[in-house]
């Protein structure tokens, strides 16, 4: 196991959303609050080293629930460079890995994190989520891969890692990301 206290959590919130349309898809009401809340709330009792959330032209207000903010000023360059800024982040922090979440996942569960925490215990581990067909974020990255994630370039970000890690299933319906506003009209009709 790798344990919280040694583990970095970063919360990608800097894509474009362009299918969402022109709103903040991350500030959109669903129960009550923000989209992006859902995960910031579900896991603020994880103890972990420290919280960064990347972030581009959103309205939460991460910093207000114990985030370190850290501009992305290059969204469109896509997924990699906010990847790149949580390495970053993770690699000053001195921590023993990073837990890459998605900011427009409002389902994820601290349950969750801690089996992907309790399955890594080497150094170069990848563990990732899966609804039993593909693999997902949320997903750890031992220190280890630090620097192949450095590298990367695009939208492909941690993809090949994660597809070569380990996976550990939970519900599909813990996985849900809201990319469109049907994908939030779905959500909206499960609860």
């Amino acid at each position: 196991m790798i344990a919280p206290d040694r583990t970095l959590l970063v919360l990608l919130a800097a894509g474009q959303s362009v299918r969402f349309g022109d709103t903040d898809k991350l500030a959109v009401e669903f129960l009550g609050r923000p989209l992006a809340l859902h995960v910031v709330t579900a896991l603020e009792d994880v103890p972990f080293a420290g919280r960064a959330a990347i972030t581009s032209g959103t309205a939460v207000d991460f910093a207000a629930h114990g985030y370190d903010v850290i501009a992305n000023p290059a969204p469109e360059t896509g997924l990699s460079g906010s990847v790149r800024l949580g390495v970053a982040a993770a690699q000053a922090a001195g921590v023993a890995a990073v837990v890459f979440a998605l900011a427009d996942m409002p389902r994820v569960t601290a349950a969750q994190i801690f089996r992907l925490l309790e399955a890594a215990d080497g150094p170069d581990d990848v563990v990732a989520s899966s609804d039993g067909t593909r693999p997902s974020p949320p997903a750890l990255f031992a220190a280890g891969r630090f620097a192949a994630l450095a590298a990367s370039t695009g939208d492909e970000g941690g993809r090949a890692l994660i597809r070569g890690g380990r996976h550990i299933i939970t519900s599909p319906d813990e996985l849900i990301d809201i990319d469109t506003p049907e994908d939030l009209d779905r959500l909206r009709a499960l609860v």
